[in-house]
């Protein structure tokens, strides 16, 4: 996702949170029935029950944000698979989509959709920490982090479930499926693609990225061109665009070079 694509997303997210905080305001002192947007209290487990009931009763769509937050590893009753279980409580009739920031990705459950009649469509995008979920169009579970720390909340505001959607769409569109992920092979040759494609970004020579890699200039070659071909790539620059599009740099890769730097 471009610079510019992130920056929106952050300040969209900035007006979720803000409307969300003033709504709660607004109607802090109105009856359970009448609030638009109630705080979901108790926890890991209590949020995970709201989810499984709103998956449960949708009819239409559901869309999903899935990115971590701090702390998210060591909340109680957090386990691998246990959001991507209450997807398969939705009714074979919905149509289900999801976005997933690239450290997120469930690469099981994107191959199980492959050839399903009516596959769950998977995303990928450099997602800020939010994790959401979005029934019919009627109804929001949004856990995001507020000024008064972490907090979870069921939404039910025309003007709060409008900007989420909207949000959702605009990354949506710009992000990549998960089914042209690229897979290099085992945990060495994944990582050597890594620090390619990293050298690639950063614009380093043959030269200098098969010295630090310590093979020869002939092996770094054939190493990229088997990597371009992995992502269809047909110039060394559209690799390295297409590697950070597909979230595939390593955390540490190098900023480009910019003309006239020395390699």
């Amino acid at each position: 996702m471009s610079d510019s694509a992130e920056d929106d997303l952050e300040q969209a997210l900035l007006q979720v949170q803000t409307l969300i905080e003033s709504t709660v305001a607004i109607h802090r002192d109105r009856s359970l029935q009448e609030q638009r947007i109630t705080v979901v209290e108790g926890g890991y487990a209590v949020v995970l029950q709201q989810a499984r009931d709103l998956i449960s009763g949708a009819t239409r769509t559901i869309d999903i944000v899935h990115a971590r937050m701090t702390g998210d590893r060591e909340e109680p009753g957090r386990g691998e698979g246990v959001e991507r279980q209450l997807i398969y409580e939705a009714s074979d009739t919905v149509m289900v989509r999801l976005l997933s920031s690239p450290a997120l990705v469930d690469e099981d459950f994107v191959r199980e959709q492959l050839g399903k009649e009516r596959p769950v469509a998977i995303r990928i995008a450099r997602v800020p920490p939010l994790q959401a979920l979005m029934v019919d169009g009627t109804v929001a579970l949004v856990v995001a982090e507020s000024a008064v720390g972490r907090r979870a909340s069921m939404i039910r505001a025309p003007e709060l479930l409008h900007t989420l959607g909207t949000l959702f769409e605009n990354v949506w569109r710009d992000a990549v499926p998960a089914g042209e992920r690229v897979v290099f092979g085992n945990r060495d040759r994944g990582a050597l693609a890594r620090q390619i494609l990293a050298a690639l970004w950063a614009g380093v020579t043959d030269e200098v990225a098969a010295r630090d890699l310590a093979v020869s200039v002939r092996t770094y070659r054939r190493h990229v061109a088997e990597i371009m071909a992995l992502l269809g790539a047909n110039s060394r620059f559209q690799a390295g665009v297409r590697a950070a599009e597909l979230g595939l740099l390593p955390p540490a890769a190098p900023h480009r070079a910019r003309p006239g730097d020395r390699p």
